[in-house]
């Protein structure tokens, strides 16, 4: 009789032991996402300096505000394996090796440390201005989060070059720069005002990090099987963009310097005709 009242208790303990195994094996899906965690980035072709007998830089403003950029902003905390760019970018710097250079210059020649990083992006120690009980003004000291739902920008270094071998008029991108939008000041008080100021955070060499872009899903709005990579929206251009600046005499002198308002705008679309016009203008209709 006691032997049949321990098989029981035997089989319990068994499973209240397989609980927790359970518990770990739980799939939030209908199946295995094994394609894009193993993916590569595609090879860029190979070109040689003959080759490009047209080569045109070019740096240009993709804007996460508008619609079709926003699933390179979205979501702004990460949601299982979704995360949004600048999420992926920091990841990437924390804890793949990926280099962030400082935003002196974009020639990618001086690296920034983790805590230049922190502070760019917001984070760290700030030294800010309260009253004490007597409405008396005193300097301290708090420790600001990074959020990074402020970066609303960013940056593109690329190059556009005539590839006589195939044909073809291609781009290559060389950089990329998260801009963060934030707010100074509180409004509070005369001559006081809260106004938003834009700053570049860092610095990426965009060919280092496309193997993390290409391991990573942005969302689909049409359909979530076809989860296309951060490496696949910047490969097949499928973002919104316009040109802040081309490669000039004027020591690479930005549109702003010399152009205002509408006429900026209208001056970038001169600068992307300009490298449009010179394939057309090798063909005969």
């Amino acid at each position: 009789m006691k032997k049949l009242l321990f098989i029981p208790l035997l089989v319990v303990a068994a499973l209240m032991g397989n609980t927790s195994s359970v518990q770990a094996q739980v799939l939030d899906d209908v199946y295995v996402k094994e394609h894009v965690p193993s993916r590569k980035p595609v090879p860029y072709k190979f070109l040689r300096e003959s080759d490009a007998m047209y080569k045109k830089r070019v740096w240009r403003v993709i804007d996460l505000r508008e619609k079709i950029n926003h699933p390179l902003y979205f979501p702004t905390t990460p949601i299982g394996d979704r995360r949004s760019l600048i999420d992926l970018l920091i990841w990437g710097i924390n804890t793949e090796g990926l280099t962030a250079y400082n935003t002196d210059d974009d020639r990618f020649s001086q690296p920034m440390s983790r805590t230049q990083i922190e502070t760019n992006m917001g984070g760290g120690m700030q030294t800010i201005t309260i009253q004490d009980e007597d409405g008396n003004d005193m300097t301290t000291e708090v420790e600001s989060e990074i959020l990074t739902s402020e970066v609303k920008q960013y940056w593109l270094k690329e190059d556009w070059f005539f590839d006589r071998q195939h044909s073809t008029m291609d781009v290559r991108i060389i950089g990329l720069s998260p801009i963060r939008f934030y707010t100074k000041g509180d409004g509070e008080g005369e001559g006081s005002e809260a106004a938003v100021r834009k700053s570049q955070c860092f610095w990426i060499y965009f060919p280092e990090v496309r193997r993390i872009l290409a391991n990573h899903e942005v969302f689909n709005e049409g359909n979530d099987a076809e989860r296309r990579t951060f490496d696949d929206v910047f490969f097949k251009r499928m973002f919104s963009s316009f040109i802040i600046k081309v490669s000039n005499v004027y020591d690479d002198r930005a549109i702003s310097q010399y152009s205002l308002g509408e006429q900026s705008l209208l001056e970038a679309d001169a600068l992307k005709k300009q490298i449009t016009d010179y394939e057309q203008d090798l063909w005969e209709y």
